[in-house]
């Protein structure tokens, strides 16, 4: 499948709770992800969505099984590939915006570039470009503090494609906000993902913004389905 950007492969995680109860959050999961591509991931709290989307972010390490983004397994590769690849290739988004408060809309844009060595005009024409994009071109100049709950997320999103990934993993990205806001604020993070091109596989317990992406997988003892 020459079309295939991203693949998780038979991942299993196990934790131990107590002595001797062991609980399979991932057993033998698998899931692909084509080019361009979002897909929602639904399962009911506890069933281990964090964990399988921490996991596929690189942020965790499975027990068994591998993790491919263009055809290279990326949980074989050493600490220092595997920062570079979470740096470059994946964006992540979670639930609450987790934006640098000291730093302008911009800045938290712009920063995560400059750390992977573009220039401060590069960085902020980048982080112009996408806040603008997202429709936060006047408030590229604010702090989180000065911005809405939903002008935050969207600084997040834009944050997470700063580096032009090929992967965006989002965990409950309108969790917080209000439903008039989250349907906004999901056009924007849609819109920009469809423009780009990525694949996004996006976790969230809202069925009206699950059945506007491409597909739904869902997450039941450890297992994914098509839903």
């Amino acid at each position: 499948m020459s079309d295939v950007i991203f693949e998780l492969r038979d991942l299993r995680k196990t934790y131990n709770q107590g002595l001797v109860n062991q609980v399979d959050v991932l057993a033998k999961a698998n899931l692909t992800l084509k080019a361009g591509e979002v897909v929602a991931l639904v399962a009911p709290s506890g069933a281990g969505k964090s964990t399988l989307l921490h996991i596929a972010g690189l942020l965790d390490a499975p027990d068994d099984g591998d993790i491919l983004l263009h055809g290279e397994i990326l949980n074989l590769k050493n600490d220092e590939r595997r920062t570079t690849i979470r740096r470059r290739d994946i964006g992540f988004i979670y639930q609450f915006h987790h934006l640098l408060p000291e730093f302008t809309a911009a800045e938290n844009v712009a920063l995560p570039q400059m750390v992977d060595g573009a220039s401060r005009t590069e960085a902020y024409e980048r982080a112009a470009m996408l806040l603008s994009k997202v429709g936060l071109a006047e408030r590229a100049n604010h702090r989180p503090a000065e911005l809405s709950g939903g002008e935050q997320q969207r600084v997040a999103f834009c944050r997470a494609l700063a580096n032009s990934p090929s992967l965006l993993l989002a965990d409950e990205p309108t969790g917080n906000l209000d439903q008039a806001t989250s349907h906004q604020v999901f056009d924007n993070l849609l819109a920009i993902v469809r423009d780009t091109g990525l694949s996004a596989l996006i976790a969230t317990h809202n069925p009206n913004i699950a059945k506007r992406m491409d597909r739904v997988v869902s997450l039941n003892q450890g297992v994914m389905s098509q839903v």
